[in-house]
């Protein structure tokens, strides 16, 4: 089907000033992801259902909306990306660079990631209920990251700011030269990258945990106290870059 177009009621700046409740179908069998991303970025409705993706690049990226995307099947590279106040869900696998650089909203996968999901991401709630592959929230600046297996190799790696849960297991270099991200792993954890370190799982952390559980949807973990007891959590030794005490406020 051709790409759906805008409703004609729009603002002065271009946008829609009313967005229909009906939900919209987009069929990348016949339409492109250029007309499909053309469509989420004036949007006409509320809520889209995209099918037939097929391991496509770049589905549902660069929103600016309060709108839902619900993508049926597998993506490929960048699904997501640049997402802002959208709420993005793909019933399948995604690619790599999943919600990079997403800046709000949410993004949840119902099966694995491939590497480098969420990288350089600075906000909003990004789920994988699968695992993830290598560099998982690398240079993550503020995002929070919920993964319910495992993830792969120098996970977090130069994490700047945000939180990253892992259900399962965790692979070697995990927070290497990691900043103030915080991290929580259930499971296995390999050898530790530069300057990342255990650190006490206080009140306040199993609070957070609880938090981010229940965004994710998690609740059976969230709600489990022996559950969050087996979570330990990780962070900078800040020995790799300058700290000061009295900025502690603004990390």
């Amino acid at each position: 089907m051709a790409a759906l177009r805008r409703s004609p009621e729009e603002g002065a700046d271009g946008r829609t000033a009313t967005l229909d409740e009906e939900t919209r179908v987009i069929d990348l069998a016949s339409s492109s992801v250029r007309e499909l991303n053309a469509e989420l970025h004036s949007p006409a409705a509320r809520r889209y259902r995209v099918l037939s993706p097929r391991g496509t690049h770049a589905v549902a990226v660069g929103i600016d909306d309060d709108i839902d995307v619900h993508v049926e099947g597998d993506v490929g590279y960048y699904c997501g990306g640049m997402n802002q106040r959208g709420r993005i869900v793909v019933d399948g696998m995604a690619g790599p660079g999943l919600g990079e650089n997403m800046m709000s909203g949410t993004i949840r996968v119902r099966g694995d990631a491939s590497q480098s999901a969420g990288a350089t991401a600075r906000g909003g709630l990004l789920v994988v209920e699968g695992k993830t592959s290598m560099r998982c929230g690398i240079s993550m600046k503020g995002v929070d990251i919920v993964v319910g297996g495992d993830v792969g190799p120098m996970s977090a790696f130069m994490a700047q700011a945000g939180r990253l849960v892992v259900c399962g297991d965790a692979a070697d270099g995990l927070g290497d030269s990691i900043y103030e991200a915080r991290i929580y792993v259930r499971g296995k954890v390999g050898e530790l990258g530069a300057d990342c370190v255990e650190k006490e799982l206080r009140d306040e952390h199993r609070a957070e945990l609880v938090e981010l559980l229940t965004a994710a949807g998690l609740t059976d973990i969230a709600g489990d106290t022996g559950a969050l007891g087996e979570f330990r959590r990780y962070g900078s030794a800040r020995k790799l870059y300058h700290f000061t005490s009295e900025h502690a406020g603004s990390y």
